[in-house]
């Protein structure tokens, strides 16, 4: 047989409703019990009938558990009214931080020439007057670059000469000597410049002086 949902109301029966009060008291208690041994728990639990008789369970000592129960709620309540003014104050951060980041998007568009057709004359010369403090910025930026490349180039062409100024003289105080390749190359090239070479392009019989 399935059972029915049951509905979340009185139950009118008096009998009915005695028996199940029993039984679910039951239940909560053994549920409390277990929670408490189970993780280790600070648990009280207070029930009281339509009669008005007391069922209780604590794990720790109903009295010591309701002291600390009153010493949290009086910390919190110590706390709130710092707490409330300190999340007040995040709050009103949060919403200057918002306002600066749409006047900034504000100022980007503009820069960037957008949303220049609801500008006033004097908003526009602001505009200008950043855009014109802007390039003096990246003009002298500019400058500054370029002239630590010719710095840095001087530096290399010093160095490079003080190199060639030492293999000079390193050169120098050696005489040269040609291999014997390059005499014998030389020797054949003196020999291949002396010889004649007789060509006659012709009748053979004109070869006659």
């Amino acid at each position: 047989m399935v059972r029915g949902k049951i509905q979340m109301k009185q139950i009118e029966n008096a009998t009915n409703r005695q028996v199940t009060f029993s039984k679910r008291r039951n239940g909560l208690l053994k549920k409390a019990y277990e929670l408490s041994v189970l993780c280790d728990a600070e648990v009280a639990a207070i029930i009281f009938s339509q009669k008005g008789r007391l069922y209780e369970f604590s794990s720790s000592g109903m009295q010591k558990t309701i002291e600390r129960y009153h010493k949290y709620i009086k910390e919190v309540q110590t706390d709130k009214p710092e707490m409330e003014r300190h999340t007040q104050q995040l709050k009103l951060e949060a919403a200057n931080m918002v306002r600066k980041i749409e006047l900034l998007e504000v100022s980007r568009r503009k820069l960037l020439g957008q949303g220049l057709g609801s500008c006033s004359i004097e908003e526009l010369q602001e505009v200008q007057s950043q855009l014109e403090r802007s390039l003096r910025n990246i003009k002298a930026r500019k400058g500054h670059l370029f002239k630590e490349q010719i710095e840095q180039l001087k530096a290399k062409e010093i160095f490079l000469r003080e190199e060639n100024a030492k293999l000079s003289v390193k050169i120098g105080g050696e005489q040269w000597q040609p291999s014997i390749q390059q005499k014998e190359a030389a020797t054949y090239n003196n020999q291949s410049s002396e010889v004649e070479t007789e060509l006659f392009i012709g009748l053979p019989e004109n070869r006659c002086s």
